[in-house]
């Protein structure tokens, strides 16, 4: 597994707001797949209110 950094930004209640996290995958594909469940499960959010912009591995 392979550590890779995903930017992006999340619906907040007052806007947008940007984020970047490190997330270990086995590709980018899975990356993106894991921060929209990492996004849904601590905040509550569906897919369309994150939107991931950049999947850069290490």
């Amino acid at each position: 597994m392979s550590q890779f950094t995903v930017r992006g930004r999340f619906q907040a209640r007052d806007g947008w707001q940007d984020f970047e996290t490190s997330v270990e995958a086995d590709n980018e594909d899975v990356a993106r797949e894991r921060t929209y469940a990492n996004f849904g499960g601590r905040h509550n959010l569906k897919r369309t209110q994150v939107e991931v912009e950049e999947v850069e591995g290490q």
